[in-house]
């Protein structure tokens, strides 16, 4: 109260030097919250890996102790080198992957992840549900199946779970006119997890006979594994489970499924947790994304018919005067407009143009490609997050959160768009917002692995044009191509598809392109030379 009433004394007193002061701080925060530019080191990408790895649980998975989150945007980055032939890397992203996946962060019966582990083995979650996490983890998983070194029971584990994953989101995230929903809460009637948690008496009501089987599956005693309660988790190698119930690899995933269903049938009776419907445009984004790399990766067309009717329904409902809005709810469109929902929903745009060769969504990519020069683009080359003229500095944050900031996403749709429209200004200006941050990733390159991948995009990108009519355009779709820009239709279609010949694929990096090829083996021969170290796709 002191305070204020100082405030208030020296603004009616002293309102010329108030004025003039304030002037002089915004001055300073702004130099002192610029970072400082540079040219990146060639051994940064070598720095972070060792950076990651000295931060790794060896046992567990993840990075660091409790409370443990997925950090997804690190674990993209570790797979991206593990594609790249980093076998630290894969090493490190499968037993993530595993241990999440057999945890209680992962919800067992109905699919999806809890936002983190209050501990560090992945057990007791907080058991919120957020909607950036599922997209990225889904996306994560997928990709993970599709790894030419994936050993085919990894690929089935991992696109189960993705699957999983996003039948969860459709299902229980999602509005009727397409768009995503935010969260569902921790608590119901008050208690956190309630909905989640069993008894072993439940197991044994549901499940009559079964149930001492499906309580070795799920990890479920009598005491509990929390306050007295169960949080299902799989530790048990479902190898072991097999011999001990005597089942085959068929007999035993139908028996799990079944399992499955009338635990979920049977929890569907308890009150659910609250859901947050408001429709968030970045978050939106990063699921348009999963959806539409999962469908096209894993061949599943109902995937791509969601990512449709989302996009259709955000470009309708929430872009407005050159910018996509940042919240809807209810038909109740709010007039913020950040760099995150351009940059996010750009990329998820970007992904259903590679899902379906139908070039209309590529031109809304460019049209919020274009929203982030026109409106957060800085003269030292940097993007600002918010377009709030209130504010006395521009925030700008490249930092990872708990999803890719909007400045990397935003260098990484500029960087792809610019390989498919022959703009080399759109990848010099990408390439000047990551090395806006250049003092950053070094100092810290743990903090900014979104920012690292855009980098590599930058660096060792490549775009693959591929002429219709051609019968390698199914299986190049499925292929899982980090740093690889994917077009094809025909000459007419983009500037990168002009000048060459149906039914040839044209893999080009840094503007120089490799020979044409007409077959899928061929062309994974291309990227091998390009990209030493993969693995032989199967």
């Amino acid at each position: 109260r002191r305070v204020l009433a100082g405030v208030h004394n020296a603004w009616l007193r002293q309102q010329k030097e108030v004025l003039e002061n304030a002037e002089q701080l915004t001055t300073y925060l702004q130099d002192q919250l610029r970072p400082r530019a540079g040219v990146l080191p060639e051994e940064l990408h070598t720095a972070a890996l060792a950076g990651l790895s000295r931060a790794f649980d060896q046992a567990y998975g993840g990075f660091g102790g409790a409370p443990k989150f997925p950090q997804s945007p690190g674990l993209l980055y570790l797979l991206t080198h593990a594609w790249l032939g980093d076998a630290t890397a894969w090493k490190h992203l499968q037993l993530t992957l595993d241990r999440m996946a057999e945890g209680g962060i992962y919800d067992q019966v109905g699919g999806g992840f809890h936002r983190y582990a209050v501990d560090h083995i992945w057990r007791v979650p907080h058991f919120e549900k957020m909607l950036y996490d599922n997209a990225q983890l889904a996306r994560l998983y997928a990709a993970a199946s599709r790894m030419p070194r994936a050993t085919l029971e990894q690929a089935r584990r991992y696109r189960r779970i993705a699957q999983e994953t996003l039948d969860y989101v459709l299902r229980e995230l999602t509005g009727p006119e397409g768009g995503f929903w935010s969260a569902q809460d921790a608590d119901s009637e008050g208690v956190e997890g309630k909905f989640y948690v069993w008894q072993a008496e439940e197991f044994r009501r549901i499940l009559g006979a079964e149930a001492e089987a499906a309580m070795l599956l799920f990890g479920v005693s009598e005491a509990g594994n929390w306050e007295h309660t169960n949080v299902l988790e799989r530790r048990i190698p479902d190898a072991a489970l097999m011999q001990h119930l005597g089942l085959g690899p068929e007999a035993f995933e139908h028996w799990v499924q079944s399992v499955r269903h009338r635990l979920y049938t049977a929890r569907q009776q308890r009150t659910p947790p609250l859901t947050d419907d408001k429709v968030l445009a970045d978050w939106n984004g990063l699921m348009l994304r999963a959806l539409a790399d999962v469908g096209r990766w894993l061949e599943e067309p109902r995937y791509i018919e969601a990512a449709r009717k989302n996009a259709s329904f955000v470009m309708q409902e929430m872009y407005r005067d050159g910018l996509l809005r940042h919240s809807w709810r209810n038909g109740l469109l709010k007039p913020q407009a950040y760099l995150s929902d351009q940059a996010h929903y750009g990329l998820g745009l970007l992904a259903l143009f590679e899902a379906t060769g139908e070039v209309g969504w590529l031109e809304d990519a460019l049209k919020l490609a274009e929203a982030i020069l026109n409106h957060f683009h800085e003269p030292d080359g940097a993007f600002h997050d918010s377009l709030d003229q209130a504010l006395p500095v521009k925030p700008r944050d490249a930092y990872d959160g708990p999803y890719p900031s909007g400045s990397a996403s935003a260098a990484e749709l500029l960087f792809r768009l610019a390989a498919l429209y022959e703009r080399p200004d759109w990848h010099r200006a990408a390439l000047s917002a990551v090395e806006f941050y250049a003092q950053s990733l070094v100092r810290n390159p743990f903090g900014f692995t979104a920012l690292l991948q855009t980098h590599l995009m930058g660096s060792r990108g490549s775009e693959l044009a591929v002429v219709a009519p051609s019968e390698m355009i199914p299986a190049i779709r499925s292929w899982f191509l980090p740093l690889t820009t994917l077009a094809y239709g025909p000459p007419n279609a983009l500037p990168v598809l002009q000048n060459r010949q149906s039914g040839l694929a044209y893999l080009c990096q840094h503007g120089a392109c490799r020979l044409p090829v007409d077959s899928p083996e061929k062309l994974w021969g291309e990227l091998e030379v390009i990209y030493p170290g993969l693995a032989t796709q199967s």
